[in-house]
């Protein structure tokens, strides 16, 4: 069975994602799809709209056919960290190409960028440290050194998010000598940040996701954005849940953790720096709410996007130790659900699998898959008891998701 792999959030799956799942299965004639999912935080430091498990309902119902889960000290991580361990995944499950959509749509430019830039690591890396050193973010500083080295146009433009991750998810099959081909498709329509519908059938997740938070009481306003299924599923929780997770839901958490932890303590965080624990106590103190919060620490060098990856790792207790010891590569992989093509793609595959398949927590011991759990508790802990309860009880209990189509 020809298999192509999909590393995916599906905050929610909405009609573009329909359209990168179908083209990437054409372009690598492949008979399964198998997506890497980020768990219930993601890579920009949020936390997702609903559960994993429900993501994997729509995931399975709008056509992927089997879902690992990618875990917690890979999804909430910089780009390089993000692909090192979905790519480490879909190696690890015996897929066979890699699709991902790009602003850029050109496979070829994405292979000359990443011989370029080997080709250049010193020089490269000399100008990121000069442009460091002038107060701006890592980003921002390799985003301009990229751009004084290389001035064709035969290269990727490095500041649009969706190259910024498939030029990582190549590096890493190069680092990880892969067998994965990596494929790539346009970007249909809607840019990644959009916050407004740009067209008529395809949004981006952020601007649903705005939608679904400007009038929660009547989410109808994306039915058109996303396939039937999403919607259902949307629904449902919403009914089951009381409504969708938000950063605001976590802010007294956040504020919590920040007043009453030491210096020291915060020191221990992932991806704390030297002194910025003082600033974020202070603001924690001042602020009354997570956006005021955000506003009052973010500067041009703290991006909003690291600052909301360091304060979901301040929830989670995330220590530098942990995550630093497992950032290389995935130590398991951890089924959230199947069709029954990813079932038969199991049964033929799972024995030649070079990590361990994770059906149940119980089933798998080690350090690594705690962070996880620990993160499960954290996203549940925003609800009463009994929703609470029943969340953790899917965390622990729930075998994996099987749809027969």
């Amino acid at each position: 069975m020809k298999s192509v792999g999909l590393i995916v959030e599906y905050n929610p799956f909405h009609n573009g994602h329909a359209f990168h799942l179908q083209a990437s299965k054409e372009a690598a004639n492949a008979d399964v799809v198998i997506a890497v999912m980020s768990g219930n935080f993601l890579q920009r430091g949020e936390p997702a709209l609903v559960s994993k498990w429900y993501r994997t309902r729509m995931a399975l119902l709008n056509g992927v056919d089997l879902v690992f889960e990618l875990p917690y000290s890979f999804a909430v991580q910089k780009a390089e960290t993000f692909a090192n361990g979905a790519i480490s995944i879909l190696e690890a499950a015996g897929c066979e190409s890699l699709c991902f959509g790009s602003e850029n749509g050109d496979i070829a430019a994405f292979l000359r960028t990443v011989t370029f830039l080997d080709e250049k690591q010193q020089p490269f890396n000399e100008k990121i440290k000069h442009f460091i050193k002038t107060g701006v973010s890592y980003p921002k500083a390799t985003a301009l050194s990229y751009q004084e080295l290389a001035d064709s146009e035969n290269f990727l433009d490095l500041a649009k998010p969706n190259n910024i991750l498939g030029f990582q998810y190549i590096q890493a099959i190069n680092r990880q000598k892969s067998k994965l081909r990596p494929l790539t498709i346009s970007r249909k329509n809607a840019d990644y940040h959009d916050e407004h519908f740009a067209s008529e059938t395809i949004a981006s997740a952020t601007s649903i996701r705005k939608a679904i938070f400007a009038e929660e009481s009547k989410s109808a306003n994306i039915k058109q954005y996303v396939p039937e299924p999403t919607y259902q599923i949307l629904q449902e929780y919403k009914h089951h849940y009381g409504g969708f997770h938000r950063w605001e839901n976590y802010w007294e958490l956040l504020q919590y953790q920040l007043i009453t932890s030491s210096p020291g303590e915060l020191k221990e965080i992932y991806e704390m720096e030297e002194g910025l624990e003082n600033r974020l106590t202070k603001a924690a103190i001042e602020s009354s709410s997570f956006q005021e919060y955000m506003e009052a620490v973010k500067t041009k060098r703290y991006t909003w996007t690291r600052l909301q990856r360091l304060a979901v790792h301040i929830l989670t207790n995330a220590k530098k130790e942990e995550l630093k010891r497992n950032s290389e590569k995935a130590a398991y992989v951890r089924l959230l659900g199947m069709t029954a093509a990813g079932k038969e793609y199991l049964n033929k595959m799972k024995k030649q699998f070079s990590l361990p398949l994770v059906t149940k927590l119980s089933t798998y011991n080690g350090t690594e898959i705690q962070q996880d759990i620990k993160a499960a508790r954290v996203y549940a802990m925003v609800y009463p008891s009994r929703q609470r309860n029943k969340m953790l009880q899917q965390e622990f209990k729930q075998p994996p998701i099987f749809i027969q189509k």
